[in-house]
């Protein structure tokens, strides 16, 4: 079962992450609406902290041509893509691609299903980001293939193990529910505790 760590925001995190022998780290960029958006600087920070057998996702909404050369060249090992993907865009990209989906655009899954630029799918709620989870017997009905599904959307380490048994996802992606709840920022203990909930499962 993979985990990805999403919305690091700092090179402190990254040793939680480190530790823990995550398998995705996710930094959110040109998004200015997120709490957890990141300058590019701070992001090649990010990834310089990080071990090497971590992949390094950058998570972007609709992004731009520009903003995808920027990426390619700080040296991140995957794309997310929430929002819209032009064909044109998608022609253009040089990293694998994981295509997110929430609860109202799933219909789009078909367009993306035999693309193979599209290295995987992230499943999220209406909101992403919003530490809301979403009804997953909508993810239970997706055709399987031979790309990485992850399960992402409000999930802890009180649900995570639920959500794996419902799903059977590939691997799980976690943000606001690894934070603290008074400030802003990654709650080592709850990251612990996440990672330790999904190597149980995996061993049960």
């Amino acid at each position: 079962m993979k985990i990805k760590i999403c919305g690091i925001t700092s090179v402190a995190e990254t040793e939680y992450l480190n530790r823990n022998h995550v398998d995705f780290a996710g930094v959110v960029l040109f998004f200015p609406k997120s709490r957890r958006n990141t300058p590019p600087e701070t992001a090649a920070d990010i990834l310089a902290a990080l071990n090497d057998d971590i992949q390094k996702v950058a998570v972007v909404v609709s992004p731009s041509l520009e903003e995808v050369r920027q990426i390619e060249q700080l040296g991140f090992d995957y794309i997310q893509i929430h929002g819209t993907l032009s064909q044109e865009l998608l022609e253009s990209i040089h990293l694998p691609i994981l295509k997110a989906f929430n609860v109202s655009d799933m219909e789009q899954y078909e367009t993306y299903h035999h693309c193979p630029q599209v290295a995987g799918y992230v499943f999220d709620a209406q909101e992403p980001g919003s530490g809301k989870t979403f009804d997953w017997s909508f993810v239970k009905h997706i055709p399987r293939d031979e790309k990485l599904l992850l399960l992402a959307g409000g999930l802890h380490e009180g649900n995570v193990a639920e959500a794996i048994a419902s799903v059977a996802p590939d691997g799980v992606d976690v943000s606001s529910g690894v934070e603290f709840t008074d400030r802003p920022g990654k709650d080592p203990a709850k990251i612990d505790a996440f990672v330790a909930k999904v190597r149980q499962e995996e061993t049960s």
